[in-house]
C-alpha cells in the first residue's frame, strides 16, 4: 500500500522543521508551495533546499489562489494539504480537495495570539508561556479543531531568533507525531471554542517597534527581544535621526527617563521607571558596541546626558 501523498505550502525555519517531520512520517510529498528567500532571510534553510534534495517538485507562489495553482494540486490528489507558516490564506476550494483533510501549523497556543507573527507579539506582550498547534483548516484564519499542540516556555531573555528555533524543533516533533493519527483517523480533535476566548494580532510594522522613554524597561525590553537579529530590531527616534537597538538589558542603576550616562559599565538609557543598559546600536549599517562610540551616537542624536 502507498504511502499517504500531501501537497504542502511552507515558507520560515518553522516550515523546513514542519517539512522534515513530514517526510520523517513517511509522507510522500508530491510538490511543494513556497517563496523566494529573501536576502535578510538567509539565516536559516529554506523548504525548498529540503525538498529540492528529496526530488519533490517545488513551485514559487506569487499567487498560490490561482485557478492554475489548483487545477494543478487537483490534479495530484493529494491525501493531505499542509500549511507551515505560509503567507497566503488558502481559499476554501482548496480544502476540500485532499481526501485527509487540510491542516496549519500556527506558532501559538491556539486559540491565542492568532493572526500574524505570533511569536514575535507574545514577547512584546512579555508572556512566559507559548506554544505552537496543529489544527484543521477552514476558511477562517486560525480556526479549526486542533490536532496536536506542544508548549513552549519562554525565558526572560528570549529573543524572536531563540523561540523561533524552539518553536522549529517542537513543529518538526509536532507534526511528526500527529501523522499516524490524521492517518487513521484516531486523533483527538478539541474544538477551539471550548479553551476560552481568542486573541488576534495583526502583522507588525516597522512603527510597532519604535522605543519611547515614555515606556516602562520592561516594556522597552520586551520591544527589543521580539525583534532582535536577524530581525529589523527595535528603535529610538530623535528630530536628528535615528538609532537601532540591536539588544540592551534592564539594569539596576539609575538614569532619568529621555537621558543616556555614560559608565564603565556601558551606556545607560533612561525610561519611565529605570534604565536600560545598552549592549549593541546600529545606525548608518554600523554595527557599534564599545560604549564610547554609543554615547557618541546619542549625543548626535540630541540625546541629553545625565
Amino acid at each position: 500500500m502507498p504511502n499517504p501523498s500531501a501537497v504542502v505550502c511552507a515558507y520560515s525555519s518553522v516550515g523546513t522543521a514542519a517539512l522534515e517531520g513530514l517526510l520523517e512520517a513517511g509522507i510522500e510529498v508530491k510538490a511543494l508551495y513556497t517563496y523566494a528567500q529573501g536576502p535578510d532571510e538567509l539565516w536559516f534553510t529554506p523548504p525548498a533546499a529540503v525538498a529540492r534534495a528529496q526530488g519533490i517538485p517545488v513551485h514559487l507562489a506569487p499567487a498560490f489562489n490561482d485557478d492554475g495553482v489548483f487545477e494543478s494540486i487537483r490534479a495530484l490528489s493529494p491525501d493531505f494539504l499542509f500549511s507551515f507558516y505560509f503567507r497566503e490564506m488558502i481559499q476554501a476550494r482548496f480544502l476540500e480537495l485532499p481526501r485527509l483533510g487540510a491542516y496549519n501549523l500556527h506558532g501559538s497556543l491556539l486559540p491565542k495570539y492568532r493572526g500574524r507573527a505570533p511569536l514575535n507579539w507574545v514577547l512584546v506582550k512579555g508572556e512566559t508561556e507559548t506554544g505552537i498547534t496543529l489544527h484543521a483548516m477552514t476558511p477562517k484564519p486560525d480556526d479549526g479543531h486542533i490536532v496536536a499542540q506542544a508548549r513552549l516556555p519562554i525565558d526572560w531573555d528570549e529573543t524572536a531568533l531563540s523561540l523561533t528555533l524552539k518553536a522549529a524543533d517542537a513543529g518538526r516533533d509536532l507534526v511528526r507525531g500527529a501523522i499516524p493519527g490524521l492517518v487513521d483517523g484516531s486523533i483527538a480533535r478539541l474544538d477551539q471554542k471550548t479553551l476560552g476566548p481568542s486573541t488576534y494580532f495583526g502583522g507588525r510594522k516597522p512603527a510597532d517597534s519604535r522605543l519611547a522613554f515614555t515606556m516602562g524597561v520592561q516594556e522597552a525590553f520586551n520591544q527589543i527581544r521580539a525583534v532582535a537579529d536577524p530581525w529589523p530590531n527595535a528603535f529610538l527616534e530623535t528630530g536628528r535621526g535615528t538609532v537601532k537597538v540591536a539588544w540592551a538589558l534592564p539594569s539596576h542603576e539609575v538614569c532619568p527617563a529621555g537621558h543616556f550616562r555614560l559608565t564603565r559599565d556601558g551606556v545607560l538609557v533612561g525610561f519611565a521607571d529605570g534604565a536600560l543598559s545598552l549592549r549593541t546600536l546600529r545606525r548608518d549599517g554600523l554595527r557599534v558596541e564599545r560604549p564610547t562610540e554609543q554615547a557618541e551616537m546619542l549625543r548626535d542624536l540630541g540625546l541629553p546626558e545625565a
